[in-house]
């Protein structure tokens, strides 16, 4: 069969890469076309679009894109029309998926969701659209399940793909942290892992910020977990001189692996963190416009997807203006030095990976979505 997928970020193509392989294993015709990254298009797939010259996040970035933005729809609508899919598949992204399900609506195909839409929090008038538009969605994260039956959608709860991303990892990508250490020329010192997020207007928002601490640990060294989409450039314009800070591309995971702190722009690698046992102090900041706008329609009590969860604050968050020299200079001191807070966070952190489904999420989905197609 043929699939369509669209993702609107690093974190999409990576959940997107390991569902591609999965329902390889389960159709074995399957051919995929995407707008995704670098990961789908190694799983296999052709790449239509990669995330980084689509991805828009605020409402006055939007706004400025206008015209892109248009473009793109009409592009993507053109794209599977020409390729009659026999199913889309939408990973979050949802500003623009759910447009883009609408539109292709009347085609026919089956249309599915993986990683909803964070539609729990804010616009929750996008749940009626869900309902309408798509044939089944398959969650994430435990708490969807009774949220999306109470307005009567068709759901699935598969469990986290990131258990099963990780798994992977320490399977055959991981190194030891004397190979670590070696191929990226590092010291001895222990490691603060920097996450700063994949788009160039939320790194400018924070880096600078994440960064002014670096000269009170003179002990540690910092290594920023860049974004492959981006130029080494962009990121060494917010790196002060004659400090220890390293930028590493591709390395992710060996970071997380042997970091003793982070500290991490809210999202999906707020989760990544926490599955790799890492202390982390959760960082946010944007536009102040967007800011204030969603902080009225928000209805959730935490940013990260650790707390979220857990349904409580189980890791500290900075959010806009709370995010500066002297809070993070705090916060970093406590997972640093606190033992007990320490001990807190990794209790916490061991039993959030028991909610979050066990492995085999990819494969649950890829079955999922192909028994949807052969009834």
């Amino acid at each position: 069969m043929k699939y369509y997928i669209i993702a609107g970020e690093a974190s999409g193509d990576l959940h997107g890469s390991n569902l591609i392989k999965e329902i390889k294993n389960v159709d074995s015709n399957a051919q995929f076309r995407v707008w995704g990254g670098d990961k789908m298009q190694a799983a296999g797939a052709t790449l239509v679009k990669h995330y980084k010259n689509h991805s828009i996040m605020g409402i006055v970035p939007v706004i400025m894109n206008l015209r892109t933005i248009k473009a793109n729809f009409k592009f993507c609508f053109k794209d599977i029309s020409e390729y009659k899919p026999d199913a889309v598949i939408f990973i979050d992204y949802s500003g623009f998926n759910l447009r883009v399900a609408k539109m292709i609506k009347p085609l026919g195909m089956k249309l599915f969701y993986y990683v909803s839409p964070q539609v729990w929090a804010w616009r929750k008038n996008r749940v009626k659209k869900i309902k309408v538009l798509i044939d089944k969605l398959f969650s994430i994260l435990p708490f969807e399940k009774e949220f999306y039956k109470n307005y009567g959608v068709d759901v699935d709860y598969v469990g986290h793909p990131l258990l099963d991303s990780i798994k992977q990892f320490k399977e055959s990508e991981s190194l030891s942290l004397d190979d670590f250490k070696a191929k990226n020329t590092l010291s001895d010192k222990p490691i603060i892992a920097i996450l700063p997020g994949s788009r160039m207007q939320e790194i400018k928002e924070k880096l600078p910020e994440m960064l002014s601490v670096v000269k009170d640990y003179p002990d540690y060294q910092f290594l920023i977990a860049a974004a492959p989409s981006l130029e080494e450039s962009y990121y060494q314009q917010f790196i002060p001189e004659g400090t220890d800070v390293k930028l590493l591309f591709n390395q992710t995971y060996n970071i997380l692996e042997h970091a003793t702190a982070a500290l991490v722009t809210s999202g999906t690698a707020t989760l990544e963190t926490a599955l790799f046992n890492v202390p982390e102090v959760v960082c946010y900041r944007g536009n102040k416009a967007t800011y204030y706008v969603v902080k009225y329609l928000v209805s959730i009590k935490f940013i990260s997807i650790v707390n979220l969860i857990m349904d409580k604050l189980v890791v500290k968050e900075l959010i806009q203006d709370d995010l500066n020299y002297t809070n993070i200079k705090f916060e970093l001191d406590k997972i640093l030095f606190d033992s007990n807070y320490i001990a807190q966070i990794n209790a916490d952190y061991t039993l959030l990976a028991t909610k979050l489904g066990g492995q085999g999420a990819s494969r649950r989905a890829a079955e999922g979505i192909f028994k949807e197609l052969s009834c």
